[in-house]
Formats: structure tokens, sequence, C-alpha cells
């Protein structure tokens, strides 16, 4: 099956295939929405209306790190547990994409060794392609792919660059920042962005150092209640019917742990279901999807509109040579478009 393969005829092998030649649909239909070709880009749409429909039954996971914290030894630990449970398992992993050459390596496969040679797993990485916030432009395509082709759990991995990815938290249903002990004192705990919107903290590699790791977790956890507090009332009266985040700690490389961690993942879901935030989320997520697809034409109309155009690299000049403001710059060239 060729990327030029019909919508339906992907559709078909999606939904129907298994094994390897589901995988391979699966992954060819990825290729084909992240194309920016104005075709491939046509087909995508007629794919994803046709798929919408079959997803919605997954548990998405969302996966944040610093560089080191052993985001892909987690997941293989965590992907190879769900497996053993019954559970398919998809995996979108985000490589950050060169400012210079703007290529990615793309090998997080060779760091989840045993997971990605199991059937019941699905593993594909993608390039951030500049994109901020530590996800894929694509990401959430790729997810509804996953979800159409029945895998239960899809985990999304940020590039994990710092407090800024926070991205991902936007598209899935439990967002899980991974941490290390001895990674900074009581300030660098209380630090708000990927840390105030986390709704569990992970405390990886305790096995290195278990009292650094008791320490981090006493001040993570402290820096919670002081972050639940400030504009939640409801998260400040511990009431059970409002998920409060918790902190843990495991080792991923000797799977110590990790049965637990999905455990309190399923008691997140359970106290979100019961409670109705689950659905909204994912209503505020589809709202928040339109937004971000509308400013995305909007950018690439203006670049192929050809007042713009015409005018562009003389302006570009101007600005580099210091004779006109960008700002002015900027409003110029919105003046032609519109």
């Amino acid at each position: 099956m060729s990327l030029a393969a019909s919508p339906q005829a992907l559709l078909d092998a999606i939904v129907q295939g298994q094994g390897m030649a589901q995988r391979r649909a699966m992954a060819k239909a990825i290729t084909l929405l992240e194309s920016t070709r104005a075709d491939h880009r046509a087909q995508g749409d007629e794919l994803l209306t046709a798929l919408l429909p079959r997803t919605g039954r997954a548990f998405r996971l969302g996966l944040s790190g610093v560089p080191g914290v052993g985001k892909s030894t987690f997941i293989e630990a965590l992907g190879l547990h769900l497996i053993e449970q019954g559970l398919r398992v998809a995996v979108l992993t985000i490589d950050p994409s060169s400012t210079v050459s703007g290529g990615s390596i793309l090998g997080d496969k060779t760091r989840m060794e045993r997971l990605s040679m199991d059937e019941r797993a699905f593993i594909r990485p993608s390039p951030s392609g500049g994109t901020l916030g530590g996800v894929a432009e694509k990401t959430r395509e790729a997810l509804l792919v996953c979800e159409a082709a029945g895998y239960d759990v899809v985990i999304v991995e940020t590039v994990g660059v710092g407090q800024s990815e926070t991205a991902v938290a936007a598209m899935t249903d439990c967002f899980a920042l991974l941490q290390l002990p001895n990674a900074g004192d009581d300030l660098q705990a209380i630090k708000k962005g990927v840390m105030e919107i986390a709704d569990l903290v992970v405390i990886n590699k305790a096995d290195i150092d278990a009292d650094a790791a008791t320490r981090a977790r006493a001040m993570i956890t402290s820096a919670l209640r002081l972050l639940g507090q400030h504009g939640r009332p409801e998260h400040a009266a511990h009431d059970t019917a409002h998920w409060h985040p918790t902190v843990l700690q495991l080792s991923a490389l000797k799977a110590e742990g990790i049965a637990a961690f999905w455990a309190e993942v399923q008691r997140f879901r359970q106290v979100q279901s019961a409670n109705g935030e689950l659905a909204a989320r994912r209503q505020r997520q589809a709202k928040a999807w339109m937004w971000e697809r509308i400013d995305a034409g909007l950018k690439q109309r203006f670049r192929e509109h050809p007042a713009v155009r015409a005018a562009l690299a003389d302006t570009t000049t101007q600005v580099l040579d210091g004779r006109l403001p960008a700002s002015t710059a900027a409003r110029q060239l919105l003046a032609l478009f519109d």
C-alpha cells in the first residue's frame, strides 16, 4: 500500500487490519496527515472525518520531563506492564527538529527495543518541526489514528525541553511529569508552568538515591498543595469529588513502582469520569484544536498570498538592514493580506 492509496483503503486497513498490516497502514496514514502537499491535506481531511466516529475510546496519557529523566525507559516499562494486562499500547514520541539542518534523529524506538518488537504495541516518532510546546503539529491527528485502530492506551511523549512543554496537557486525559531526585531546591519545585498543570508527578530513578527521592517527593507534594490552593478553592478543601495531583517515586529501570503508577492513573480516570471533568476536558481540547488549525491555516495562506509574496523579500531586507522596524513591517504585510 503506497502513500497514494485512497483514504478509504487506508481506513479499511486501519479499522479492519491486524498485526503488521494494520501498523503499516497506521504509519502511512500518519505520514499522509503530516504531509504539507495540498492534495495530501485534502486526503488527510477525508480520512480523519471517516475515522472520527471510531475514536474517543482510548485513554490518552501525556508524559514530559527533562532530558535524562528516563522517559523512554519509563514508557517501555509501562507499556510492557499494560500489555501484560491485556491492553494494546500506542506511543507517539516527539523528537526536536534541528534549527540548523531541520532534521530529527527519530531514534526513540531504539531505546524501547522490547516494546517495539511486541505486535501489541505501536511506536511512532515524529519531528517537532519547529512547533512550540513540545509536540508535533499533527500529534492530535496521529492520536486519532491510533484510537481508530483499537489501541486501548495512547502515550504521548514530549521533547521534554523544559517548563514550557505544556501543549501535551491540552491533548491528553492525564498529564504525568517525570522528575529526578536532587533536581532542584524548594524554589525549583514550586515553579509554575508545567508543574501546576501536572495531574501526576513521578520521581524516577528513586533507586539511585532513596533519601533524595523521598525529599523530592515531600517538596513537590508541598509545592503542588500550594499551587492547588491558588485560584482553585475546591482543591484546597480536598473535596474527594475532585482530583488532587499526587507524587510517586519509582524506578523504571528496575520496573519497580510501575503497577502503583498505573493504579493511580486508573484512580484518576475514575474520579474525572465521575465528576464529568474528563468529558469536559476533551470538549475543551477539541475547541482548542480547531483554533490551532485555523491559526496554522491563516499563517499558510498569508505566506501564499500573491501580494505578500511579492513584497516579502524586499520588506525582510529592510528589516535586516535596520531601515524598517519589524512591527511596522508586519503591519504593512498584514495590510497587503487584507
